[in-house]
């Protein structure tokens, strides 16, 4: 027998049991041994879930770059443009520290008057060339010409409600819901400080704020009337009630009619946006909601136009009660 044999050219095979042999020297048993949870597919460099990872990390970045640029820019100086809207401002007293008026460009009753207004404040007057006028502006449509307003300073809500009910007239104050275009809040400024308003109310968030084009909007009434701003519009609006403001909400389908409403009291016009409305506790919360009766073809009006016709039809009640 193999290996057992003493017989000539007998010999021991290797690998046999018999005898000491080779091993693997724990490599066998080290390549059996666990070797933890496999990477997530994003970890894995080679892996195309890991590029879409990294790409998807980019966007982000790039997005909040771009939400810090738009806050930083909020943050920053703004320009009114348009004759009417800058003599507008510089007659209101907007704390204005240039006048930007581009080269060669027409002159009119209006851009002397503009001149005229920041020379006699002592504002900086600089004449720029048209395409640099262009640049910083983002439609093009500055006439030629351009103020530069720093950040809107904001009132405070307490201070506001104060301010309103020891007012030797009724309170009369705006609260704006879920209005994101700047143009609607310019336009709800200028009506409210025409019809004798006290002030404009808008959340912190989800809410357009006092930018150039509400500037142009209001056409300076934003210099004249205090803008406060909620951290919580619900909540701010609650503590207005304590203190004696009937909250009116504006819906197309309100249980109370402008005809029939009377608003000579002191009052907080809760406007909504046109799409959305309302939301559910600020609803909730109004002691009326009231509705403008219109044309049946006619679905709805925009939420800046609802609040100037019941600012106006609160400003004639009061002028009749007198």
């Amino acid at each position: 027998m193999a290996g057992n044999s003493s017989r000539r050219g007998a010999i021991r095979k290797s690998g046999t049991k018999k005898g000491q042999v080779v091993g693997s020297g724990g490599q066998r048993r080290r390549g059996l041994e666990a070797r933890g949870a496999t990477p997530k597919a994003e970890d894995r460099t080679y892996h195309p879930a890991h590029r879409k990872a990294k790409a998807a990390s980019r966007k982000s970045d790039g997005a909040q770059q771009r939400r810090q640029y738009a806050q930083k820019k909020a943050d920053g100086p703004e320009l009114v443009v348009g004759r009417n809207p800058v003599v507008e401002c510089l007659r209101a007293g907007v704390p204005a520290t240039a006048l930007f008026v581009a080269v060669g460009a027409d002159n009119d009753e209006r851009l002397t008057e503009a001149v005229r207004f920041a020379a006699d404040k002592g504002i900086s007057i600089l004449e720029v060339p048209r395409h640099d006028l262009d640049r910083m502006t983002s439609n093009g449509m500055h006439q030629g010409i351009g103020l530069q307003v720093p950040p809107y300073e904001y009132a405070d809500p307490d201070d506001l409600i104060q301010s309103a009910m020891h007012s030797s007239k009724p309170a009369l104050l705006v609260a704006l819901d879920n209005i994101t275009d700047t143009r609607n809040l310019g336009a709800v400024i200028r009506s409210v400080a025409a019809f004798g308003g006290h002030g404009v109310l808008i959340p912190e968030r989800r809410s357009a704020s006092i930018t150039a084009v509400a500037w142009r909007t209001s056409a300076g009434a934003a210099a004249r009337l205090p803008v406060a701003k909620a951290t919580n519009l619900n909540r701010t609006l609650l503590d207005w009630a304590k203190q004696g403001a009937q909250l009116v909400g504006l819906d197309a389908g309100g249980d109370v009619s402008l005809d029939d409403y009377d608003g000579t009291g002191p009052t907080v016009i809760v406007v909504g946006s046109e799409g959305k409305g309302l939301s559910r506790l600020v609803r909730e919360n109004c002691d009326s909601i009231l509705s403008i009766p219109i044309a049946s073809e006619v679905e709805s009006l925009n939420a800046s136009v609802a609040a100037g016709v019941v600012l106006s039809e609160f400003a004639r009640q009061r002028r009749v009660k007198r």
